[in-house]
């Protein structure tokens, strides 16, 4: 009994010790993600507002 209670919280530390290792991991893929999604809207954004800009200024 005590082998099968040892065992099953080594498995729940080794758990607990991979997750958080892994949520480093995952927030800083996130603030990459995030950074990449920013830089396409700004370059998105630009575009749209300098050929809005164009646009009114040939009329």
């Amino acid at each position: 009994m005590d082998v099968l209670l040892t065992l099953m919280l080594s498995v729940v530390y080794r758990a607990d010790t991979l997750l958080m290792e892994s949520r480093q991991m995952i927030g800083l893929i996130a603030a990459f993600l995030a950074a990449v999604l920013a830089a396409q809207l700004g370059w998105h954004g630009t575009d749209r507002l300098i050929a809005w800009r164009q646009g009114s200024s040939e009329d």
